[in-house]
């Protein structure tokens, strides 16, 4: 009897690929980051001003609506941290839907998302 076996492709030419994660630390394609930022599958937007989710303004999320992804992943770090409404609003006006979670899980579904060739953008605070 075979064993059953499942094979996953992962696309290495992905310049945006998230690889890992640790506290203080994403490393996207080849390059690592110790700072807040913003990836999306054709940018990658570095230092992000906030660090942590308390430090978050309504105009961090300006960049965010230039890329204009179908949907936004915020990671507020090693905890999850929902900010105020008040903040993503401009976002859920321009049809960007907001999904909070430790940037952990943020990392992981951007990944998920990717693959599938959705427009994602994933903005990471690295607390």
């Amino acid at each position: 009897m075979l064993a059953s076996m499942h094979f996953a492709r992962e696309d290495s030419s992905s310049e945006q690929l998230i690889r890992a994660y640790e506290h203080g630390l994403v490393i996207v394609g080849e390059q690592q980051y110790r700072a807040s930022l913003i990836v999306s599958p054709g940018q990658l937007l570095t230092p992000w001003r906030p660090r942590h989710a308390a430090e978050l303004r309504r105009e961090d999320f300006e960049p965010v609506l230039a890329l204009g992804p179908e949907i936004l992943l915020l990671g507020t770090g090693s905890r999850l941290e929902f900010p105020s409404p008040s903040l993503t609003v401009a976002l859920l006006q321009a049809g960007i839907g907001v999904e909070v979670m430790d940037t952990a899980a943020a990392c992981r579904t951007y990944n998920i998302l990717l693959a599938e060739e959705r427009r994602v953008a994933a903005a990471l605070l690295l607390d």
